[in-house]
């Protein structure tokens, strides 16, 4: 069984978050995934101080290498730790994340079946005593829920659980580096797949644990600037000639608010949990709203300085 499985990158980037790092990276040490097909690669993208002291103590547990940038973004983040990748296929997480033991080992058994295809697997919320965290998550239950109803036809995969194969990364172009924060460049990532016919798997099976605690200000900034993503995809997909990204029909919300009532939580804290979906919506939109606005100005300054002759 060892000497057929592939060979895998695992790539991991940070910023600034030295704890939740070195947890994830004490996760890492249970992965069932044979060493000799493993490689680690943390991406350090311009950390003050930099995360070298928290990498050292994993490199005698783990094949793992630091790759150090200056400040340019996740995308950009993941799209080194691929240009440094040994491995036949890329696997990506987050910080913040913790994945089963047997995640790699699952992602493996889907790559080897369908080497062509992406595969994304499922997070879950590892503070569940945080509501913000919480509903946040179930924000993301509902998108893979409703996106990916078929799962072998799946159309939405995040960054923090997914595998592909690396020369097919290449080929795509890898992830958008003008996306400069983590919001919508996993979007914009799997839409160019698509668009090249290629297909996207969901595996279940495939589990990594999300330990991202948040408070009101955090979660609102976080959703917020996910909004401000969804405008620049909009933007590149238009670009691409995707056409226009299609608005959800009443059921996609009315679906999302019902969701907490489904969990078998308490009336309260039920409440309470649509009360922070409808809030994700209103900080999508707002900062959808600014990033557009913001962008018509920088049109309009552009335009001012080099009018056409």
């Amino acid at each position: 069984m060892t000497a057929d499985l592939p060979d895998i990158t695992l790539i991991i980037p940070t910023r600034q978050r030295p704890e939740q790092l070195a947890g994830c990276l004490a996760s890492l040490r249970s992965l069932d995934y044979p060493r000799e097909h493993l490689q680690v690669i943390v991406v350090d993208d311009g950390s003050d101080p930099p995360v070298k002291s928290v990498v050292m103590p994993y490199q005698g547990h783990l094949p793992l290498e630091l790759v150090v940038q200056s400040g340019a973004g996740p995308a950009a983040a993941r799209n080194r730790g691929a240009e440094a990748a040994r491995g036949e296929f890329l696997a990506f997480t987050d910080d913040d994340c913790r994945p089963a033991a047997d995640w790699l080992l699952r992602l493996a058994e889907r790559l080897m079946r369908s080497p062509e295809r992406a595969v994304g697997g499922l997070t879950l919320n590892a503070l569940p005593e945080n509501i913000y965290s919480s509903a946040s998550q179930m924000l993301i239950d509902h998108l893979y829920a409703y996106y990916n109803r078929d799962p072998e036809n799946a159309t939405f995969l995040t960054s923090s659980n997914l595998a592909l194969s690396r020369s097919l990364f290449r080929q795509v172009g890898g992830l958008n580096p003008n996306y400069l924060r983590a919001a919508g460049e996993d979007r914009e990532l799997c839409d160019r797949w698509l668009q090249r016919g290629w297909k996207m798997t969901f595996a279940s099976e495939a589990v990594v644990y999300h330990r991202h605690s948040l408070t009101l200000g955090s979660f609102w900034r976080q959703h917020w600037t996910y909004g401000r993503g969804a405008w620049h995809y909009r933007l590149d997909r238009a670009a691409r000639e995707r056409g226009p990204v299609r608005v959800e029909p009443p059921r996609f919300y009315t679906r999302l608010l019902a969701r907490p009532f489904t969990t078998h939580q308490p009336p309260g804290r039920c409440v309470a949990l649509v009360t922070l979906l409808t809030l994700t919506q209103v900080a999508n939109a707002a900062g959808f709203l600014f990033e557009a606005l913001l962008g018509g100005s920088r049109r309009r300054s552009e335009a001012e300085q080099h009018p056409e002759t």
